[in-house]
């Protein structure tokens, strides 16, 4: 038995105030089945050669009865400023065996209050007030004469910035400070410098863009916070005889324009490498006629450390293929519509000679790159080369959204190494992964993650191409749960729900994009959107479903508390302005893009008023309120009757009667048992009468398939989850698609490429699907009642033509493992459940083998609905049952290729 994965986490409060007490989580392993943790023991140090001594001078929590091995709150000492904490983790196990000592793990605190900064926000005056600016380069010179202990760099700016150390780019980090409401609040980073750091000589360089803070932010135009950026910088070095220095952003610094001419979120870069002054980032390079930077007086927002991951490089591509086109440039293709930008890898440049690379998603019937689609956005990079033998040039503070590239300009023939394809997106590690016996479910499962991974950058964007790229609600929340079985995204919404609520209005109105950096002004003042709701349902939820979901995939009381007071505003809101509990309908997106459907708005505002009710007690029974659970359980009945009473008639049908309708009511729990029944009979109907195709939008799409698999018809869902033609989630796939199109008709045989004015081409929306896809074909799904997987839930529903599926899920408390397979008329099921949780596992058909009732660890419930039920704590198990369905075992006999491994 041991322990590992130590792991520190923060939560930020949204009113502004750091919490400064942070979280301790481990990993208990052990090779023998049913274990859990019956007790720990943290020890919390100022110097990790106390936790070699077995000591803690900071926190000595002692033997802790307890089985949580998640979100332990350190109970020590005062935190202090700028201080390193190093600490370590024993456990007992249930029949109190002790563990090892962990390794030691540490964290940092950064400024725990504002009035301790020192530096200056510093910058450069832009004489000639443009739209475009050219980006800042900084520099600070300074001398170390004795050997460093530790050194921490801490920074921000209103803007983008990006840091040097005599010469060497500090950290992986991109577009910091992140994106946030920049009138409110601006991340600060923490950087462990003391790596870089030498005695003699040494040279601090910075160079600013301007980002979301004075750059292109949406259809706003530039300048949505400010005009100018700004960076706030101190560098804070201790020395081994135990005395200091600090070095900050002041007036001695020096500033130059620089070869950057502008680097524009939504604009592009152009870049002339014959300005850029060599050895500008190192000591003694002379910068006397650099400038003296202009200081920002104050900054009226709230400085906070950084909530979720910094967006960085997560993979590199290189083409796939590569042609000379007629126009003389060269065309390449990534063979993955991504997000970032190219790295351009020129040899023998001349001096002055100037190359384009531009990019886009598609391409038109000519060849050429279909940027139409792009609005106001220019997806180009401009360089003029210096002319060194070689040289090699990407944006700073741009991204893009393309699959194909076409470089202009060039004077030899270039290679596939010639572009490289830069990954970008917010360091959310990978945490599942799902195969099956069907490629194209196998490809709609990698364009649903590369979906993510070009949305997910700083602020879930609902497209990464055109001049959008805003935080929408509800395609967030919709697709939150999916999110979340692919990658790590709980530091991720809990940055986003700070967005939400610095957003959110006085009435107690949630927006529908966050950061608002203009929209709220731009929709009521757009006479042809003539948009003017206060609210909209599905996208203001998002505040109330988001931190819920959060909750249950990672188990975290406190970010839930953080959101409740915020959430109840919604809710009271949302009752306020209704007639009789049914609201007005005057919402401006209901089920945003359906197609051949149109579903009432009256009904879709009340179901998610009623959901978020419902959701707000649960809330509230989760954090101990229960003068509130019952509240607003009791509000929940009362608007479960009034939609009864409004919306569903004698024979079971809810008016507008689409498939949207019936999915929300049915998932939103708003029917009696017998109304249920109808429904799923009803919603069936539906899909049979369209040709057994779907036609719900952003809202419904989601609920579609758990809603006829709850309701019995998993056959149907199947079928729609396989459909092929129009419109259809493979549709898109059989024409080329590896991303998620933003509509189902963005590009149709019949038609062509939907109206340019909103087509994207990778927006993730309607990739919401994956989560039904993890949770029935893989089987893996929370407990409600001990979430964060504490309790987990393995109930695989095969189907579909499928005769295996296998994957993963690394949950809080460590990996779950599915694989099954079908060989003739036996189910093989084998479950993999971490230590210190228990599980409930679900295996279709009787069990054949009679010792998995013995099993230790494993205890067999009974049967229900044709399933052998068992409990199970940590541990793997196999279960072979018998398998009487025929359609689903079609192809089992070709399956000796796929055995899945013990």
């Amino acid at each position: 038995m041991k322990v590992s994965d130590l792991k520190t986490e923060y939560i930020e409060n949204p009113l502004g105030i750091v919490t400064t007490v942070p979280r301790l989580s481990w990993i208990m392993e052990s090779e023998e089945y049913g274990q859990v943790q019956s007790a720990y023991h943290v020890l919390v140090a100022s110097h990790p050669e106390m936790l070699n001594e077995n000591k803690g001078d900071l926190w000595d929590s002692g033997k802790v009865q307890s089985d949580q091995s998640i979100h332990i709150s350190y109970g020590g000492a005062p935190l202090e400023s700028k201080r390193v904490y190093y600490w370590k983790v024993r456990v007992w196990d249930k029949r109190d065996m002790v563990s090892e000592w962990s390794r030691s793990a540490h964290w940092s605190m950064g400024f725990l209050n504002e009035n301790e900064w020192q530096a200056r926000w510093i910058g450069r005056t832009n004489p000639q007030n443009t739209e475009l600016l050219p980006s800042p380069y900084m520099r600070k010179t300074f001398r170390i004469e004795k050997p460093v202990r530790q050194a921490f760099i801490y920074a921000t700016a209103l803007g983008l910035y990006e840091l040097h150390i005599n010469g060497e780019r500090v950290g992986r980090d991109y577009f910091a400070p992140g994106w946030t409401d920049y009138n409110i609040r601006v991340q600060v980073q923490t950087y462990d410098v003391a790596a870089y750091l030498s005695t003699g000589s040494m040279a601090l360089g910075a160079i600013l863009g301007t980002g979301w803070y004075a750059g292109h932010v949406g259809m706003f135009g530039p300048n949505r916070y400010g005009d100018n950026p700004y960076l706030l910088l101190e560098l804070h070095i201790e020395y081994e005889d135990g005395s200091s220095d600090i070095i900050v952003t002041d007036e001695s610094w020096k500033v130059f324009a620089g070869p950057i001419l502008y680097s524009d979120l939504l604009k592009g870069e152009s870049f002339d490498a014959r300005l850029e002054p060599k050895g500008w980032n190192l000591p003694g390079f002379d910068d006397d006629s650099w400038e003296t930077p202009v200081v920002l007086e104050r900054y009226e927002g709230i400085l906070t450390a950084q909530v979720d991951p910094p967006v960085q490089v997560m993979k590199e591509l290189l083409p796939i293929s590569m042609k000379k086109t007629p126009r003389g440039s060269y065309l390449f293709d990534m063979g993955q519509n991504m997000v970032g930008w190219v790295r351009l890898q020129m040899e023998d440049g001349q001096e002055g000679q100037e190359v384009t690379v531009s990019c886009a998603e598609m391409l038109n019937e000519d060849n050429t790159l279909y940027t139409i689609n792009l609005r106001e956005a220019v997806q180009q990079e401009t360089y003029i080369l210096r002319g060194d033998r070689e040289e090699c040039l990407e944006p700073h503070f741009t991204f893009h959204g393309f699959r194909y590239v076409e470089v202009t300009g060039l004077m030899n023939s270039p290679t596939l190494q010639t572009v490289i394809g830069r990954v970008v997106h917010s360091a959310t590690p990978q945490t599942g992964w799902l195969e099956t016996s069907n490629v194209m479910l196998n490809k709609l499962l990698s364009n649903i993650e590369w979906g993510q991974r070009g949305n997910f950058l700083s602020v879930p964007t609902d497209c990464p191409q055109r001049d959008e790229r805003l935080g929408w609600t509800g395609d967030a929340q919709i697709f939150a749960r999916t999110a979340s079985f692919n990658m790590d995204v709980g530091r991720f919404f809990n940055k986003y729900m700070i967005d939400v609520i610095d957003a959110q209005r006085p009435s107690g109105a949630f927006p529908d994009v966050a950061p608002d950096s203009g929209w709220e002004a731009f929709k009521h003042n757009h006479a042809e959107l003539n948009w003017h709701a206060p609210d909209n349902g599905g996208w203001g939820d998002a505040g109330v479903i988001i931190p819920w979901t959060v909750y249950q995939v990672y188990g975290d009381h406190r970010n839930l508390e953080e959101c409740y007071p915020a959430m109840v505003r919604w809710v009271e809101y949302l009752q306020a302005n209704t007639v009789n509990l049914i609201r007005p309908g005057y919402s401006n997106y209901g089920d945003w893009l359906s197609i051949h459907a149109d579903t009432p708005k009256d009904v879709l505002d009340t179901a998610y008023f009623a959901y978020s009710t419902l959701l707000l007690s649960k809330s509230a029974k989760a954090l101990g309120k229960e003068e509130d659970a019952r509240k607003y359980a009791d509000l929940f009945e009362k608007i479960k009757q009034a939609f009864e009473n409004a919306f569903v008639d004698e024979a079971g049908r809810i008016k507008g009667d689409t498939q949207t309708v019936y999915v929300l009511a049915l998932k939103m729990n708003l029917l009696t048992e017998e109304q249920r029944k109808l429904a799923v009979r009803h919603l069936a109907g539906n899909i049979q009468l369209h040709g057994n195709h779907l036609t719900t939008g952003f809202l419904g799409v989601g609920y579609l398939l758990p809603a006829l698999t709850e309701g019995g018809r998993e056959d149907l869902a199947y079928t729609l989850l396989n459909q092929g033609t129009f419109p259809s989630w493979l549709y898109s796939i059989k024409h080329g698609a590896t991303t998620i199109w933003e509509r189902w008709d963005a590009w149709t045989e019949t038609n062509g490429f939907q109206n340019p004015g909103m087509n994207s081409f990778n927006h993730y929306s309607l990739g919401s699907v994956g989560e039904w896809m993890y949770q029935n074909i893989m089987g893996i799904n929370t407990d409600e009642d001990r979430p964060g997987y504490k309790h987990i839930v393995i109930h695989p529903r095969p189907g579909g033509g499928l005769y295996f599926a296998k994957g993963e899920f690394h949950s809080v408390y460590g990996r779950i493992r599915v694989e099954w397979k079908l060989e003739r008329s036996c189910f093989v099921l084998k479950v993999q459940i971490p230590v210190n949780t228990t599980a409930t596992i679900y295996v279709p058909g009787a069990v054949l083998n009679e010792d998995g009732h013995v099993t230790e660890g494993l205890h067999y419930v009974g049967m229900e609905n044709n399933k052998s039920i068992y409990s199970a704590g940590s541990g793997s198990y196999t279960f072979v049952s018998r398998w009487t369905d025929v359609g689903l075992s079609l192809g089992a006999e070709t399956n000796v290729a796929h055995e899945i491994g013990a």
